[in-house]
């Protein structure tokens, strides 16, 4: 029962934020968000009143939030990730992607967008690293400015689905006017082709519609600009990406994972002021690298592609599963990363519907790697990730289009897990909490199970690591799963049913002997099943229940 408790206007763009204790972070890097939070915005270049940073707000009084800081930074915040140094307990930090064009020097000295080679202060190729001291917030600075893009080279790309590319050529036969941008064919918009026209008809003295004549002129117009276009401007060698869109942090494993345009990155960042590349993967399957997610035994990483950038069909039948999709690494003991396989949502949507793969997060199901994620207008999606060659999906949530008429932006742009429920942003229909039914994908044991993972908080690009309390529910869940992947026989999966329930029904002394007797005769079986491991953590789970027990009863 969420209830919106207080609504504090301070435009920016595009305003993520996260929190920690209580403080709240929000980037801005829109050109008309203002220091003073004033709606007005600001139509000057170069401005003293103009936020490009992160704001940081004081929420002790939840409903009456104070401002007490920011720090600007020459290219805004996109979005901001927060670390807490498991080693640091004075301090915060947060990680800033900016996307935004570089502010003038005149607004924010030091900022240029000359490249390193030129200017090694340069802002461009960087992420900034932003100290904030959690006893006086307000002398929160720019640390560092770690340029983990040094060295890669321009990424490999895809060009248009089929059915775009069928656009393009119903389009070009309508009569429609085509550009082409760096070699990969647009449909020129009415809103530039109408006002072309009408200066063409006025200067022939003519009124009314369009000839052809007008329209051929206009072809010649188009042709001759992009021809001068490419005669006078050398063509630029592609370089790599220069910002993030979503860093990842999991500062339990020292590790980040970075979204990074054309590339996912792997950072070491065990030193919070100075994260490290520690790998980079690129993939021509991928438009736009937007966020990561580690298992939460940090083995493996998924990245996601935001092909179209979120507004346009891109879960058509038609387009390639490849696209707009997960890629899956498994992450090697050297900290390299090995590419697996991808996970699409597996049902085809409409032309008017946007989809594409977006923000989500791990769900705490013991002994497995389950997400949940938006899909905008194709809804939400839950896999298994456990085996990275074999995503598969266990569960769904589509509302359908918001309008099966027209193109309308809307769809799950997010969805968490937090304390035992699913949190969906809607885009055009509102907050969505959901909770997991059992199915023989997911049994009722394994989410009684991940509802004692109990956090603090949750940040969309802070991932914490889960533990399980030993519990009942936990020892069935793992007991479940043996039984779903043939890990025990039948008859000892009954055998040790029957023993748990013994036990769970018993208290004191006999409560202990019994569980006692039945860890050992579990660990006994580990080595002749066919997944020891999962057995052995059944047997560990039981042991500790039996000592919490007995030492309850001291």
């Amino acid at each position: 029962s969420p209830k919106l408790v207080v609504d504090f206007l301070c435009p920016a763009s595009q305003s993520d934020v996260s929190v920690y204790g209580d403080l709240l972070f929000v980037s801005g890097e829109g050109l008309g968000g203002r220091l003073d939070c004033g709606t007005e915005g600001i139509d000057k270049r170069v401005s003293d009143k103009r936020l490009r940073g992160i704001r940081i707000f004081d929420i002790s009084d939840i409903e009456n939030p104070v401002y007490v800081s920011n720090v600007q930074t020459c290219r805004g915040s996109h979005t901001h990730s927060v670390l807490k140094d498991p080693h640091d307990d004075e301090n915060v930090y947060v990680y800033v992607s900016g996307s935004a064009p570089v502010r003038p020097d005149e607004e924010l000295a030091g900022c240029s967008d000359a490249f390193p080679s030129e200017n090694p202060n340069s802002a461009l190729f960087r992420i900034e690293v932003i100290k904030v001291p959690l006893d006086n917030p307000e002398a929160a600075r720019i640390v560092s400015s770690p340029r983990i893009f040094e060295g890669l080279e321009a990424p490999p790309s895809h060009g248009l689905a089929p059915a775009d590319i069928a656009k393009v050529e119903k389009a070009r036969e309508e009569g429609a006017f085509i550009i082409e941008i760096s070699g990969r064919p647009y449909v020129l918009p009415s809103r530039y082709v109408k006002p072309a026209l009408d200066k063409i008809v006025k200067a022939r003295g003519g009124s009314g519609e369009p000839t052809a004549a007008d329209s051929a002129a206009f072809r010649k117009q188009i042709a001759d600009m992009m021809a001068k276009r490419k005669s006078e401007r050398e063509e630029p060698k592609r370089q790599g990406p220069n910002q993030c869109h979503d860093i990842t942090l999991y500062p339990a494993l020292g590790l980040a994972g970075g979204a990074c345009e054309g590339y996912g990155l792997l950072l070491d960042i065990t030193d919070p002021v100075h994260p490290k590349r520690i790998d980079a993967v690129a993939d021509s399957n991928f438009a736009y690298w937007h966020s990561a997610t580690f298992s939460n035994d940090g083995s493996k990483v998924l990245f996601t592609d935001e092909w179209g950038g979120g507004a346009q069909p891109k879960c058509r039948e038609s387009d390639p599963l490849k696209w707009g999709a997960d890629a899956i690494f498994t992450i090697d003991e050297n900290n390299q990363m090995h590419f697996k396989s991808y996970y699409k949502m597996p049902a085809p949507q409409t032309e008017l519907e946007n989809c594409v793969a977006h923000n989500g997060s791990l769900i705490p199901i013991p002994g497995r790697d389950v997400m949940v994620q938006a899909w905008y207008q194709g809804g939400i999606s839950v896999f298994d990730w456990t085996d990275a060659e074999n995503p598969v999906e266990i569960a769904f949530f589509d509302r359908g289009p918001v309008d099966s008429t027209r193109m309308q932006m809307g769809g799950s742009w997010s969805v968490y897990w937090y304390n035992g429920v699913l949190v969906s942003s809607e885009i055009a229909r509102g907050l969505d909490i959901f909770e997991l039914k059992p199915s023989p994908y997911l049994t009722k044991n394994e989410i009684a199970a991940a509802r004692t993972v109990e956090l603090e908080r949750l940040n969309a690009q802070g991932q914490p690591k889960f533990e399980w309390p030993a519990t009942f529910v936990l020892a069935k869940a793992y007991l479940d799963q043996l039984e779903r992947n043939q890990g025990l026989t039948d008859e000892s999966i009954a055998a040790t049913r029957q023993q748990l329930w013994k036990a769970e029904n018993a208290s004191g002394a006999k409560r202990s002997e019994i569980l006692t007797d039945l860890a050992e005769d579990v660990e006994s079986r580990a080595e002749h099943s066919a997944n020891t491991e999962k057995v052995q953590k059944l047997a560990e789970t039981l042991q500790e229940l039996a000592a919490e027990n007995l030492a309850a009863k001291m």
